[in-house]
């Protein structure tokens, strides 16, 4: 892919303060504290029901917490802040049918931006997921992966300093979502977005984050926050392979299972753990 020379603001932090969430007589989520440094991948992982979405949406300002607050870039959230960008899981309804490409993409750009401007972000996004020249094309059109990357490529074209994902690729094949997995870090990488993932997969949570917060069942906490130090650029192949991985990935998942590590086990040097 060609190299973008568009400026771009410094990626956002974020920090998780206290954050609980109470539904009548039911506490969802408790005492929730975190950070998500800028310019990194962290992922949220945890058992179905753990109310990873319900969390996401009061990072993204869809939601209010009933206690505590999140930090943006140190200013606390009320409403969708500027510089967020949000991938939903389902693309199939975040997509516009009867809209062409190039005009889902370019919808959130509507108010503020000059049509030429928009036009450029458009083209700059739809090229950053691979998909130049697919403009014109209805996302009835398109295989499921593709209009995934459209789904991607709209948040893109609004230069967001977060992106922020729920579970993006769970509605994907296992080929699709390894491609979409290594575009994420590549877009990432060349553009030095922080991006803030929801995946109830182990295997995806350790390839792509820098660091893994793994929640508990509901009322949720933080059992720990693992900071994965797998090199990058990752492969699916070679990177699953290397000691880091297994180790950090059989880890998260005997955190899942409430499951204590065995006796001999020793982390690994690159695998800091700890809250």
């Amino acid at each position: 892919m060609t190299e973008h020379t568009t400026e771009r603001t410094a990626p956002a932090s974020l920090e998780l303060e206290a954050i609980s969430k109470v539904y009548g007589v039911t506490r969802a989520i408790d005492e929730i504290n975190a950070q998500v440094p800028a310019g990194e991948v962290t992922v949220i992982v945890g058992p179905s029901g753990a109310g990873k979405t319900t969390l996401l949406r009061i990072i993204s300002g869809l939601d209010t917490p009933t206690t505590g607050r999140v930090l943006f870039d140190g200013s606390p959230i009320k409403g969708v802040p500027d510089g967020l960008a949000m991938v939903f899981q389902d693309y199939s309804r975040s997509l516009f049918p009867w809209m062409r490409v190039e005009d889902n993409v370019a919808f959130p750009l509507r108010r503020g931006v000059e049509k030429a401007e928009r036009r450029r972000r458009v083209l700059e996004a739809l090229q950053a997921v691979g998909l130049e020249g697919k403009e014109r094309l209805y996302p009835w059109q398109m295989s499921g992966g593709m209009q995934q990357r459209v789904a991607i490529a709209r948040a893109l074209a609004c230069h967001p300093r977060l992106l922020v994902m729920d579970e993006p690729y769970a509605s994907v094949d296992a080929q699709t979502r390894a491609e979409l997995e290594d575009l994420l870090l590549e877009i990432q990488t060349r553009l030095n977005v922080t991006v803030l993932v929801v995946t109830h997969d182990i295997d995806e949570s350790v390839y792509l984050a820098d660091n893994i917060i793994v929640m508990s069942k509901a009322p949720s906490t933080v059992q720990e926050v693992i900071r994965v130090g797998l090199a990058r650029p990752r492969d699916q192949i070679a990177t699953k392979e290397e000691p880091e991985f297994v180790h950090a990935r059989a880890h998260v998942l005997r955190l899942l299972r409430g499951e204590a590590e065995p006796e001999a086990a020793t982390p690994d040097d690159t695998l800091e753990v700890g809250v």
